[in-house]
């Protein structure tokens, strides 16, 4: 079972920033096989998704985090990252590294890391 390999996260104040990067296990695939996305869920709700970007480039974004929040990829680590700033409360939850392999049509996690902002 492929698990995506996320790192980052941890705790902030109310405004500051915090970064999350993501990578296929021992390079498994490239970025280019798959569409990216970050997820969360918070406490008693549901997974929702936080910020996606497919291999044309387009960007996908959930509520309330365009402006604050920024995926890029970096091809030559093969690794995504999930750039948070402005961070509010609200944000708090366990965020999910995604990805879509497009030449099995199949989704792949990250086993989650947890993201508390504290005002």
């Amino acid at each position: 079972q492929v698990q995506l390999v996320e790192s980052g996260g941890g705790s902030a104040q109310a405004g500051g920033s915090l970064r999350l990067s993501c990578v296929p296990p021992a390079n498994v695939f490239g970025l280019d096989l798959a569409d990216w996305g970050w997820y969360r869920q918070a406490p008693g709700k549901q997974r929702e998704l936080v910020i996606g970007l497919n291999r044309e480039g387009e960007m996908m974004y959930g509520e309330d985090v365009q402006g604050r929040f920024t995926m890029t990829r970096d091809k030559s680590k093969n690794m995504i990252y999930l750039q948070m700033d402005g961070l509010k409360p609200e944000d708090t939850a366990v965020y999910y590294c995604s990805a879509v392999l497009i030449v099995l049509s199949k989704r792949y996690w990250g086993s989650g890391t947890q993201v508390t902002v504290s005002s």
